[in-house]
């Protein structure tokens, strides 16, 4: 079984027992979260598509981790005009752990 889900603005497959870092959101370590936008939902041959959403399918999982992924360089230049910037960045993540599909 898995879902496709929408969050922090991208889409992810997902299965029971996966890890996942997603855009970090405002949880605890170790609190279960419940993500409602699901967009597909398969259970073997039985697959639901949403229309954009699948009602009552949900997908609960728990926060493992929070954190900064790698730096990103960013390095802009103009040739011949004496232009160069330099910029780093860090996203910051969630860790999650899927514990259960639902779907209804």
């Amino acid at each position: 079984m898995y879902a496709v889900i929408k969050t922090g603005g991208k889409q992810y497959r997902v299965a029971p027992g996966e890890k996942l870092k997603i855009e970090q959101i405002p949880a605890d370590i170790g609190s279960e979260i419940v993500l409602d936008q699901i967009l597909m939902v398969a259970d073997g041959e039985a697959v639901t598509v949403g229309t954009p959403l699948v009602s009552g399918a949900t997908v609960k999982a728990t926060v493992v981790a929070h954190g900064r992924g790698d730096k990103v360089q960013i390095f802009k230049m103009r040739r011949r005009k004496h232009y160069q910037k330099h910029q780093g960045h860090r996203q910051n993540y969630t860790e999650i752990r899927i514990d259960g599909i639902t779907a209804q």
